[in-house]
C-alpha cells in the first residue's frame, strides 16, 4: 500500500501519484482520468475510450413505431413553418 498526502496548491487541492501507480494503470503524465466517488472511496481510470461511438441501432434500441411517430407528430412545426428569424434555407 502506498501512503501519499493531499496538499494545498492555489486552489486546488492536489496529490501526487507515484510512478509506479502511473505504471500500473497504463497512464502518463498529461493524460485525463476519470474519477468517481463511491463509498468514501475514489476511483480513478484513464480516460480514453470514455466517448463511445455508437451504432444507430443501439442509439434506437426500444424506440417503437408509435415513438417515432409521435416524435413526427410533434415536430411538424419544424419542418413545416416558416422562416421566423435568420434561419439559412
Amino acid at each position: 500500500m502506498l501512503i501519499t498526502k493531499i496538499r494545498k496548491q492555489g486552489g486546488a487541492a492536489v496529490v501526487t501519484l507515484p510512478a509506479e501507480v502511473l505504471r500500473q494503470m497504463d497512464a502518463t503524465i498529461g493524460e485525463e482520468l476519470s474519477i468517481e466517488v463511491s463509498q468514501h472511496a475514489l476511483i480513478m481510470r484513464p480516460a480514453r475510450g470514455e466517448r463511445r461511438r455508437y451504432s444507430l441501432g443501439e442509439l434506437l434500441t426500444g424506440v417503437t413505431i408509435q415513438d417515432m411517430q409521435a416524435l413526427t407528430e410533434n415536430s411538424a412545426w419544424a419542418r413545416e413553418g416558416e422562416p421566423v428569424g435568420r434561419e439559412l434555407l
